[in-house]
């Protein structure tokens, strides 16, 4: 699920490149016939790929309506998406949930599905939230989520007699004993700009809470406080365990090597592992929660974002559009989805879960259980500050984890310059 996650093109403008190949792909479905939609699709990897083709085969069937799907790379698609909906969008596309919705709501560049929504059942009224731009209007139909967690092998744990830790402390002894029997500790790759994301998130919101996460995020807190410096200085002392050259490696990669026992353990979402594991080594493959560093925080908080699907406020073909979104809507939709996708988890409460593997059955009762739930970092931020600061920042960090002071100063300033003067 690459998705180096802040359309750079929402705060800085797109490549010319990738852009007319991305703004061909949008053209390309007929106008508005009355019996075919367009879908701009991010699921460009095989597995996601054929399991969105079978809701849409399913959605087909059961209206007699066709859907032309326009798929475009992950990155290429998050990179460009401003331009995108700017442009000649498709009817319907893929994307996620929150503020990355919000943003581009408050922009008039999504068609408000109240409507619709006053129709679903099913879906909690915190998944409502997260459905909902400023305005209070539903813009978005939930799909599936996926929770970060720490990975591993269970055969490399047995083999190594090491134990599940619970505490930071734990983890580093961890990582320490790992590292002397010959393994990386992490398993790690930031080539696209957004992997590193989920372990600072994790680091922030067990040493200082979700409240201040959420509030960081928001543009509200200093990064140069101590609060944030101990959230790198703690993830410094990590930097040794991690894989090197971590910037010129992608998430498959360090997946891979995690497949492969030659990394022991990595924090991951679950579809990525999940995708670069061999049907019969999946069983091999399990998480725990991100440690414990401050008691008072606690394991309370899961990042758990949630992908899903919008619709174009430029829809040419906006009636069948709406009766996709339906569908999308439906237990039946996220059940077929997830026979082809099992890395993930539905949303529905109607869904049927008795397929369920091992590991969708743990990530449903992590997420079930948490006090709190995050999107992700270039979820829960403007994705201008998220694109053109924190990927930036993150990937100077894994090269040069000791000059601390200066990488908070260099983010902090501007930040100031995108919370206020780039307000719209």
């Amino acid at each position: 699920m690459t998705r180096r996650s802040l359309l750079r093109g929402a705060a800085v403008g797109v490549g010319a490149v990738t852009l007319p190949a991305l703004l061909a792909a949008c053209g390309s479905g007929p106008g508005g016939d009355g019996k075919t939609v367009t879908m701009g699709s991010n699921a460009s990897d095989e597995v996601p790929r054929k399991a969105l083709q079978d809701v849409l085969d399913a959605f087909e069937k059961k209206s007699g309506k066709t859907v032309e799907v326009n798929t475009v790379d992950h990155n290429t698609f998050q990179e460009n998406i401003n331009r995108y909906l700017q442009g000649r969008p498709d009817d319907v596309f893929t994307w996620f949930a929150g503020y990355r919705m919000q943003f581009f709501a408050e922009r008039g560049l999504l068609a408000d599905i109240s409507d619709l929504w006053k129709g679903f059942d099913g879906f909690s009224g915190a998944l409502k939230d997260q459905s909902t731009g400023a305005d209070g209007k539903q813009y978005f139909v939930p799909m599936y989520y996926y929770p970060w967690a720490v990975f591993y092998r269970k055969s490399v744990f047995e083999q190594g007699g090491y134990e599940i830790p619970e505490t930071f402390d734990q983890y580093t002894a961890l990582a320490k004993q790992m590292q002397k029997d010959g393994l990386v500790p992490f398993a790690f790759g930031d080539k696209d700009g957004w992997p590193a994301m989920g372990t600072f998130d994790y680091l922030n919101m067990r040493a200082n809470g979700y409240d201040f996460h959420k509030s960081l995020m928001a543009g509200e807190e200093s990064w140069t406080g101590p609060r944030v410096r101990e959230v790198f200085d703690l993830w410094r002392g990590l930097m040794p365990y991690h894989h090197e050259g971590a910037n010129g490696r992608t998430w498959q990669e360090a997946a891979q090597s995690l497949a492969l026992k030659k990394t022991g353990m990595g924090v991951f979402g679950l579809p990525l592992p999940g995708q670069q594991f061999s049907e019969e080594d999946r069983a091999d493959l399990d998480f725990f929660p991100f440690p414990e560093i401050a008691p008072e925080h606690g394991r309370d908080a899961v990042e758990a974002p949630i992908d899903g699907y919008l619709m174009s406020s430029k829809a040419k073909n906006e009636e069948v559009a709406r009766e996709l979104l339906k569908f999308l809507a439906t237990p039946a939709a996220e059940e077929t989805y997830l026979k082809s996708d099992p890395n993930n988890v539905a949303v529905h409460s109607g869904a049927d879960t008795s397929s369920y593997g091992p590991l969708q059955k743990k990530a449903a009762e992590l997420v079930s259980g948490a006090k709190q739930i995050s999107q992700f970092l270039d979820r829960d931020t403007r994705p201008d500050f998220a694109s053109t600061v924190m990927i930036k920042a993150f990937q100077d960090f894994i090269d040069d984890p000791d000059d601390i002071d200066g990488l908070l100063n260099g983010i902090e300033a501007q930040k100031k310059t995108i919370f206020t003067e780039n307000q719209e």
